[in-house]
């Protein structure tokens, strides 16, 4: 059916401010949102009190209020602009709880405004516990064993039936926030009081652990003909008990048979049918127990999620853009989808000849003191997603994406100590931030697959695509880098290993590395994502390096521009510089110049393709950078937009023979190293803290004693207060 004539202004609610377990992604589906209304003729009002994002520019929407996300000041605007609809499935569980809280104090029912994308209904059988229960039971899917509780009595009681440990699970809050796993009465009494402090409705759902249990997500989206598509599958590498936002995610599933698949994709669109998801995309979790195969659902978010952005950048399939054109009356068959330049309808499901890996950053060296075990409750504050032909290539350019000093699976445990092995073994049962190293340290020590994954419980198939990577270090590690052939090289560059990593393990520099792949003339080339595994031709470049034969680029001969991103969301490097990036290169784009944006970050409105020209999907370190450049020879690449990310590598990318355009890279160094920055401002007269540059512990000694304490310790080249300290 066409658009609807009915509607002529529609209210979209924003996520507000960048917290734990609601980020960037929401800025990106809603941006995406305004633009596919606005498309369509519709007057947009936007309601968003974080001044950061893409979505709150002037000419996002027709109008926009900066103001706090509460019904009563949603309420206040909605007398003033008069909407005739509101589309609350774009801005997380912000927005839906606002508009809930407008539905039930009236306000909608009095304005004459209508929910579109989700009702009412439909959004409290998802969110609360206790109806969703009901309703999955109702359709003969299996869930844990669990009760809702209203007080801390009733919650005690469930738990009596249940045993330790258990799962806490908060009703319409965002991340897991205020929920958890309990292994003894301590902590459940501490997660239930703060659980049922956090959910508005003071609900939990007290729930039989199903830890070491397989997860999987399957993104859907459904149109008002009762029309369903996959968008893909996403498989946690992490078993269950841990929170999908913290978990290594894969798509597509790679340890499902094809009949588990198929009744795991059939209990998909039962769940949007039976919850009353008339329009729109919503992300189903199950666990799989690994044992006897016993498939439960855990839960589902009728609306855009975190997973929802990571399946639009894994298949290129835009689903907040085409969600709400569903939301406003159209149906799937009736929407092109743009990656394939029309020649796919939107009721297209995607097909991916590609692997994408997501990994989470955290950010817990900030908070040395915070419990930094990972549990049903978020904790990460940003993620990298790489795309490669195997698991294992884009599992290690993802890990080389997240800008934590490791460039594959490096070594973390000193395997000579006497506690190794007890190391190890502590580190793969009691997930945190870095098991994924410790998972590779262990087949380092000597243990068996079937020894880790009963410590870990990851998939043993998983943990096989570990042991040869670590498998293939042992082989090479102390060869002499002349030692390495084209086809031993090309098999390491295949199985994602980068040049540092390779230069650490052949004990030489990344440049000789470097140099000796190109005398092998081993070259990565670049793929493209169309969401159909090129069985049509696209001419959407959205690319991703790999090493096979065929590279599907094809640069154009126009003068182009290249803008480095600020890769993964951490404390002090956030939405503010992809807001700068995406300025960045819409503005080259209207001066007439073609834009390549190069990023890792699926989160963003700055890795839409539809940004840029030209979109690489690619972690910023020096070697994916300058394939990146070899490949497109651009005018100038722009480096001051993204953060520290790149100023990182502006002198590295100058020495081999890149045009840094804007603050050049010596500015930059002066700005950023404080020694020449201290001895600039003393050139210049100007007055500052008595300071002094250290190399080493006894040079700083020696210059606290001059100085004298308390002092403030500050290293170079950080970005948000990074590593520093006032010492008393």
């Amino acid at each position: 059916m066409p658009k609807r004539q009915d509607l002529k202004s529609i209210l979209i609610i924003g996520a507000g401010p960048i917290v734990i377990g609601q980020a960037c992604e929401f800025d990106y589906s809603g941006a995406q949102a305004c633009k596919a209304l606005r498309e369509e003729g519709y007057r947009v009002i936007l309601v968003n009190s974080n001044p950061a994002t893409i979505m709150t520019d002037p000419k996002m929407a027709d109008a926009t209020y900066i103001e706090p996300i509460e019904w009563r000041t949603v309420e206040k605007i909605i007398e003033v602009e008069k909407p005739d609809a509101l589309l609350p499935t774009m801005g997380g569980q912000t927005a839906l709880n606002c508009a809930l809280d407008l539905e039930r104090h009236g306000v909608l029912e009095k304005h004459g405004v209508e929910m579109i994308g989700a009702k009412k209904e439909a959004i409290d059988k998802a969110e609360d516990r206790d109806l969703f229960r009901e309703a999955m039971l109702k359709i003969g899917l299996d869930m844990p064993e669990a009760a809702v509780a209203h007080n801390l009595e009733d919650a005690h009681k469930i738990q009596e039936k249940v045993g330790f440990p258990t799962v806490i699970r908060p009703s319409f809050t965002m991340g897991g926030s205020g929920g958890g796993i309990a292994y003894n009465k301590e902590e459940f009494i501490e997660i239930c009081e703060r659980g049922l402090d956090l959910s508005p409705t003071n609900e939990l759902l007290v729930e039989e652990s199903i830890l070491g249990w397989k997860e999987f997500e399957m993104e859907v989206v459904r149109d008002t003909k009762d029309n369903c598509i996959i968008i893909c599958s996403i498989e946690n590498l992490d078993p269950m008990g841990i929170h999908t936002g913290d978990s290594i995610t894969v798509a597509p599933a790679q340890t499902l048979t094809d009949k588990e698949y198929q009744v795991m994709r059939n209990a998909s669109l039962a769940v949007l049918r039976e919850i009353g998801v008339d329009t729109g995309g919503s992300n189903v979790q199950f666990a799989v127990n690994p044992e006897d195969g016993r498939l439960t659902i855990i839960e589902m978010n009728p609306r855009v999620s975190r997973s929802s952005a990571l399946a639009s950048k894994a298949t290129g399939f835009p689903i907040a853009r085409v969600a709400a054109k569903l939301a406003v009356g159209y149906t799937l068959d009736e929407l092109d989808n743009d990656i394939t330049g029309g020649k796919t309808p939107a009721s297209f499901e995607p097909s991916i000849d590609y692997v994408v890996t997501k990994i989470p950053r955290f950010a817990f060296e900030k908070f040395p003191k915070a419990d930094d075990r990972l549990t049903t409750q978020m904790k990460s504050v940003g993620e990298v997603m790489a795309i490669g032909s195997t698991f294992q290539e884009s599992l290690q350019k993802a890990l080389r994406g997240l800008e934590t000093d490791k460039f594959g699976l490096d070594p973390i445990v000193d395997l000579s100590a006497d506690d190794a092995r007890n190391k190890i073994r502590s580190e793969c049962i009691s997930a945190r931030g870095e098991r994924i190293f410790y998972l590779a340290d262990a087949f380092r020590f000597g243990m068996t697959l079937e020894e880790v994954f009963d410590l870990s419980k990851v998939d043993p198939w998983f943990l096989a695509q570990i042991q040869d990577i670590v498998s293939s270090e042992m082989q090479i590690n102390g060869l002499n880098v002349a030692d390495i052939d084209a086809d031993e090289m090309f098999g390491l560059k295949r199985k994602g290993f980068s040049d540092v990593r390779l230069a650490d393990l052949l004990c030489c520099s990344e440049q000789a590395v470097r140099e000796r792949r190109k005398a092998l003339n081993v070259k990565p080339v670049f793929k493209r994502v169309d969401s159909c595994a090129a069985e049509f031709d696209t001419q959407t470049a959205y690319l991703y390096s790999t090493y096979q034969q065929q590279c599907e680029a094809n640069p154009t001969n126009k003068k182009k521009i290249m803008i480095l991103g600020g890769g993964p969301n951490r404390i002090g490097q956030g939405i503010e510089f992809d807001y700068c990036c995406v300025h960045a290169s819409l503005a080259l784009r209207e001066d007439g110049f073609e834009t390549i944006m190069v990023n890792c970050n699926p989160e963003t409105v700055s890795t839409d393709y539809d940004i840029s020209d030209r979109l690489y999907f690619e972690p910023l370190t020096l070697e994916d950078v300058l394939a990146v450049i070899e490949v497109e020879n651009p005018d100038g690449i722009i480096v001051h937009y993204g953060g520290q990310t790149p100023l990182k590598l502006a002198d590295a990318l100058e020495r081999s023979g890149a045009k840094i355009i804007g603050t050049t890279p010596d500015a930059i160094d002066l700005a950023e190293d404080r020694e020449r920055f201290s001895k600039m401002l003393q050139g210049l007269d100007l007055k500052q803290p008595l300071n002094g540059t250290a190399r080493s512990l006894e040079q700083a000694r020696d210059i606290a004693d001059a100085i004298g304490f308390p002092l403030v310790v500050r290293p170079s080249y950080v970005l948000g207060g990074r590593a520093m300290e006032i010492v008393y």
